[in-house]
């Protein structure tokens, strides 16, 4: 058989191999492209895995940096609110106190004052009734005034032989106040006494 026999019982011509090889190169070349294609996608992958990551660590990082800044600030502005606060509690109530010792000075004056007037008002009235008193009621008026002493004075005495002791205590208290405004009563005492003693003289002259 010739050449032309042989192609027609289905052997490849030259022609024909060279095709297949091309075919060939071509088909492995786009399958070693896919390949690569294929592992530079998860290359690619695994880049943009580490990049995010990293990208969220420093991101983690930096918001836990600007927490412990803030919490630090708050901290300190908490601090000088509370010093703040302090110091302004501390300086009302050392005002609230100088206020307070003012006025309490103040009445202190005022009673001091109204205290001396009124002893000065009742010598001024005692030396007046004196004045006008005439000798022989002076001396009826210091005999009735020994005479009231004597008097409360066994008066007192049998009250305190009969008074319980608590008794005996407060009035102690209370005769411990009188003591100290004994000036003012035994003026106005004398004066009352003295009034009454020329009222009764006139009263018998009529």
């Amino acid at each position: 058989m010739n050449d032309e026999s042989q192609n027609k019982m289905g052997s490849p011509t030259p022609e024909e191999l060279r095709q297949q090889v091309e075919r060939t190169r071509d088909e492995l070349g786009q399958t070693v492209e896919a390949l690569a294609g294929k592992a530079d996608v998860k290359a690619q992958a695994k880049e943009k895995t580490a990049a995010a990551k990293k990208q969220a660590a420093e991101k983690t990082a930096e918001l836990k940096e600007q927490a412990v800044e803030k919490t630090a600030a708050a901290k300190e502005q908490a601090a000088e609110k509370a010093t703040a606060v302090k110091e302004q509690a501390a300086e009302k109530s050392a005002e609230l106190k100088e206020q307070a010792a003012e006025k309490t000075a103040a009445v202190k004056e005022q009673a001091a004052a109204a205290t001396a007037q009124i002893r000065e008002k009742t010598a001024q009235a005692a030396q007046a009734v004196k004045d006008k008193t005439p000798e022989p009621v002076q001396e009826k008026t210091a005999q009735a005034a020994t005479q009231v002493r004597e008097s409360a004075a066994r008066a007192g005495q049998f009250a305190v032989d009969r008074t319980p002791d608590p008794l005996l205590e407060k009035a102690d208290r209370v005769a411990k106040a009188a003591r100290a405004n004994r000036t003012p009563l035994l003026a106005g005492g004398a004066v009352l006494v003295a009034f009454l003693l020329i009222r009764r003289g006139r009263g018998r002259n009529k």
